[in-house]
Formats: structure tokens, sequence, C-alpha cells
């Protein structure tokens, strides 16, 4: 049995114990639905440097040495869940930087953010993520991932409602962030947001803290997208709510926190993935940000 369907066969393994010991999953998310490119999103610079493949239900980005590209949605939403299945940069990707987030626009913007950190060639994926409120961010996790998303398409989700935003991976969570309102902190509840995603050079901070440059003999750098999943609250830039609140399936009290199973997941990742944690950090922070107990991540 290869090293790849030998994890493959743990982590089936694995899942299936949490199982045994969680009992029945409480509400599961709903099942994305596959829509092309052109349906939810439009690119936004270098069109010259995105592919369409399959009638626009797979795309690829290009980075090379004069620019890389980008693309976001058409619309602005208020809560929502949020999909898209990536396979990343293969090989020597140090340098680059895969983005997939949501920011409104403002000068005190909010934001959620997945940044995939690329690496020399053998070397693994840091996947960070990142939440903004109010324009205030530094709230950095970084996290390595428990297969290679180079090799095959792997789906990155984000369920934002009232309550909670959740950061999953193949439908585990790797992050979530509570509202904390109530403890002094900000959450994102007022202000639309796009969702973005680019492919660029950032080799002055993205590997090794900007100690490994990009390699241009290796370019054209390519990632891959499909599945291209919207179910958001769509808004206006100006709206202050969202017109359906309470109504959608992603609003309900079975989504105002994880289940069992699904805290479960999240701890296997922290205790086996994470590299770095803000919450932990005790050189930026002496005393811990207030959110970081509800949200489990100490």
């Amino acid at each position: 049995m290869g090293r790849n369907m030998a994890a493959a066969y743990l982590w089936t393994l694995f899942l299936g114990m949490l199982v045994m010991v969680s009992g029945t999953m409480g509400a599961a998310l709903r099942k994305p639905v596959d829509v092309p490119f052109g349906r939810n999103y439009v690119p936004t610079w270098a069109f010259d440097h995105i592919s369409y493949f399959n009638g626009g239900n797979e795309i690829q980005l290009h980075l090379d040495k004069y620019t890389g590209t980008g693309f976001q949605s058409k619309g602005s939403y208020l809560f929502g869940h949020f999909s898209m299945q990536m396979k990343l940069v293969p090989g020597d990707s140090a340098g680059t930087v895969t983005a997939f987030y949501l920011s409104s626009q403002n000068s005190e913007h909010d934001e959620i953010d997945f940044e995939f950190l690329g690496n020399r060639t053998g070397q693994p994926y840091i996947l960070q993520t990142n939440v903004f409120t109010g324009g205030k961010g530094d709230r950095e996790q970084r996290i390595y991932l428990w297969f290679d998303p180079t090799k095959e398409f792997h789906s990155y989700s984000v369920l934002w409602n009232m309550y909670m935003i959740v950061f999953l991976v193949d439908d585990v969570p790797i992050r979530v962030f509570k509202n904390c309102k109530d403890l002094g902190v900000k959450f994102p509840f007022n202000q639309p947001m796009k969702i973005y995603s680019s492919l660029w050079n950032a080799d002055d901070w993205a590997t090794r803290g900007g100690l490994e440059k990009t390699d241009w003999s290796k370019a054209p750098f390519i990632a891959s997208y499909r599945s291209f999943h919207i179910d958001g609250c769509e808004a206006s830039v100006e709206a202050k709510f969202c017109a359906t609140q309470g109504a959608r399936w992603w609003d309900q009290k079975e989504f105002q926190d994880l289940d069992a199973l699904q805290y479960r997941r999240l701890s296997w990742v922290r205790q086996k993935y994470t590299i770095y944690n803000y919450c932990t950090d005790r050189s930026r922070y002496p005393s811990m940000p207030p959110e970081c107990k509800r949200d489990r991540d100490i």
C-alpha cells in the first residue's frame, strides 16, 4: 500500500471511529452545488492569465514573472455557505500564494481568509487563515494539510452566519471564530462581502518569511479550480442586514455551534497539524485574546 493510500485509509478509519464515539452527526452541511465559473464569478485582472476548460466548469490561474491573476464574485453577500474545489500549484511553488477569501470594501473592512503558502519541492504547503473585523486582523493560524493539495481537487469552504465563522477543508472544520461581541470583539455582521481568489507572487514573505524566493525558471505556476458554489444572502454593498435573516438553512439553530463530532475533528487538526496559533503566541499577546477560549482554540 502506497503512502497516499495508507494515509487515506487511516483517515477514513479515524473518521469512522469518531462517528462510533460521537453518535450521529448533528446537522450536516448541505452538499455544494457544482456550477460553472461564469455563473457566480468574473475575472478581475490579467484576463489572459486565466484558462477555461469543460465549458467553464474548470479554470486555471497562471502566474509568471510579469503578473498573476484573480477573480471575484459578481454579487456581495451577508452570510452564507461558500465553497470551491482547488488543486494547488505543484512542484516548486516557493514564493507563491493562492488565496481564497471574502472581503468587504471599505477602510474598516471585514475579511475571511484562506491563504495557501507555497514551498520548495518536497516540502508541504502551509494553509494560513485569518479573520479581519472592523479593519483589525492579526489573528493568523497556520496548519499543514493531511494530504498533498497539488495532486487532486479538494474542497475549501466557509460557513458564515450571525453566530460563527467556520473554515472547512473537505468538510473537516479547521477553525471556528465565534461571535464574541459580548466580550468586546467585533464580528462581521453588517458589511456585505465579495468572494475573491488570486494567484500571485509574495516571495517577500510567503515562504520562510521571505528567505525562499520564487524560481521563475519553473513558471508558469498554475492553480486549478472547479465547483464554484455560493449559497448566500445576496445584498447590495450598502445593505446592513440580510432580508432573509433566520430563513436560510445555514442560519438555523443547528448551525449556531459545531457538534461533538465536528469539535473532535477540529481538535484532531489542532493536535496533529497546527504549526502556529495566535491564541497561544504570548510574545504577541501577553494576555490571551478573549475570543480564543470560546472558540476552543487553546
